[in-house]
């Protein structure tokens, strides 16, 4: 497993979300996942670049283009970025943090529910 160093911005985010999606891509494949308005091109290959430098994707080579691919899954990111959630905002608790959500108004009674129900698969997993 890697060990990232930082968060995604919103706009790196975007790009890894497609690419972690499509699992390779040009610049212009990207560009074409993203909703209007589409950024310009020089600007998504400068966003990969930052990606690659931050060890999130590596590319392929075919002359002149660059075929992208993610280095790091969506699991990996994940994980660390809900590590990072729970750290900076709920003080490493995640019982703060299932408390912050339960508390949540728009919480329907189901929704509590399945989160007991997924704690308790969790559980049972941890004993196995």
């Amino acid at each position: 497993m890697k060990i990232m160093q930082n968060e995604l911005t919103k706009a790196e985010e975007q790009i890894m979300q497609i690419l972690w999606d499509k699992e390779k891509a040009f610049v212009k494949d990207i560009i074409d996942e993203i909703p209007k308005p589409k950024p310009a091109y020089n600007t998504v290959s400068t966003i990969i670049r930052t990606l690659e430098r931050k060890k999130f994707v590596g590319h392929k080579s075919y002359g002149n283009s660059h075929q992208y691919f993610p280095t790091v899954n969506k699991a990996e990111y994940t994980k660390f970025f809900m590590k990072r959630v729970i750290s900076n905002y709920f003080d490493n608790s995640l019982q703060q943090m299932v408390s912050f959500f339960s508390k949540d108004k728009d919480m329907t009674i189901n929704e509590v529910d399945e989160a007991i129900k997924f704690m308790q698969q969790i559980k049972k997993q941890k004993k196995s």
